[in-house]
């Protein structure tokens, strides 16, 4: 990063108190640009609050540690609460797809509403020019105008995937000073800079469900209870008594309660009927998937058209190369050359041509 002509700009750093959003602020001071950090309230454990069961909300040392960094980094630091957003875009969607038979993925709705979205407006008040995040990807600005994400040069923790959703508006405002390092080098600098956090483990992948019991968390959270129903084949024969669907997603094979002498897995979820089918490993997967509420990002769509791109179809998947089809105004087929394992309604399809992001949605 150069430091020509960005001394006056101001840029508005999300501090989580880990290590990879401090060595951002570092990294923007260090450029030149005059930082203010915040830290987003997002949720309160229920052990604080307990006559609010269910509203698990935030990790209670996550401002103090990065107030202290602030403080070691000699930037201003704000604590805002946005408790209300990340409980109506991030937990009652993710509580609501499971009823749904669906898998959630609370991450990107939270980086798209809250983290930026709320963060943004907040940064405008400010009168700030760029918000930041620890985030390993890069933004790019392409020739024709359009700006999109690359993955991460030199990690494997790439986190495009998360950030598909992402909006035109949002990109050209935003800055992700850790898409050139590796997790090694950030720690490297947190310590070499004498941080409190170089090595603080990295954050849990739910933040809100610390225990991990995703359905504990949903019948606390809505207040319903899960129905026990039939796990089935696919031609309807009952095969067992399952324990609600809201303890099951696609692919499981651990946990089910079936003896079948061999390998099965979850292969679909039907909420209404309050049946799960299984099937066999052959039978988990697809060379076929539709997705809608596309986010076309370093593209604006195909209309129509067809281009073969590599599609990932979950954070941990590689990706696959796919023929990506515009079939309707909110709806895209993929068509993969070789199957691919566990498609799973409510999961991610991003979209990618070479590193970079095109575009993405959520699988049906």
């Amino acid at each position: 990063m150069e430091n020509t002509e960005k001394k006056q700009k101001t840029v508005v750093v999300g501090m989580s108190g880990g290590v990879d959003s401090s060595v951002a602020a570092w990294l923007l001071k260090k450029a030149g640009y005059r930082v203010i950090g915040v830290t987003m309230e997002t949720w309160t454990s229920r052990e604080e609050t307990p006559e609010k069961e269910g509203a698990d909300v935030r990790e209670p040392s996550a401002a103090e540690d990065a107030g202290r960094v602030a403080e070691k980094l000699s930037i201003p630091h704000y604590v805002l609460d946005f408790r209300q957003e990340f409980q109506h875009r991030v937990m009652d969607y993710f509580v609501d797809e499971y009823w749904h038979g669906r898998t959630p993925n609370p991450c990107t709705a939270c980086n798209r509403f809250v983290k930026w979205e709320a963060l943004l407006a907040w940064s405008r008040e400010m009168g700030a020019d760029y918000i930041a995040t620890g985030h390993y990807a890069r933004v790019e600005h392409l020739p024709g105008g359009r700006y999109t994400l690359r993955e991460c040069a030199l990690t494997g923790k790439d986190q495009t995937y998360a950030l598909y959703n992402l909006t035109q508006d949002q990109l050209s405002r935003t800055l992700m000073p850790l898409g050139d390092y590796t997790k090694e080098q950030v720690r490297k600098i947190a310590e070499e800079i004498g941080l409190s956090v170089a090595d603080k483990p990295d954050s849990q992948e739910i933040c809100f469900i610390p225990d991990h019991d995703y359905a504990g968390f949903i019948r606390r959270y809505s207040g319903r209870e899960s129905n026990p129903g039939n796990f089935v084949d696919r031609e309807g024969k009952v095969l067992g008594q399952h324990k609600g669907i809201i303890h099951y997603t696609i692919g499981q094979r651990r946990g089910l309660g079936l003896s079948a002498g061999h390998r099965i897995f979850v292969q679909e979820i039907r909420p209404e009927s309050n049946e799960v089918v299984i099937g066999e490993g052959d039978e988990i997967f697809s060379r076929v998937l539709r997705c809608n509420q596309v986010n076309w990002m370093g593209i604006g769509g195909l209309f129509g058209e067809e281009q073969t791109m590599r599609v990932k179809i979950r954070y941990s998947h590689k990706g696959e190369e796919c023929v990506v089809r515009q079939i309707g105004e909110d709806l895209v087929e993929c068509q993969f050359k070789n199957p691919v394992r566990a498609v799973t309604p409510g999961q991610a399809a991003v979209f990618y041509l070479d590193d970079r992001v095109a575009g993405g949605g959520t699988i049906l």
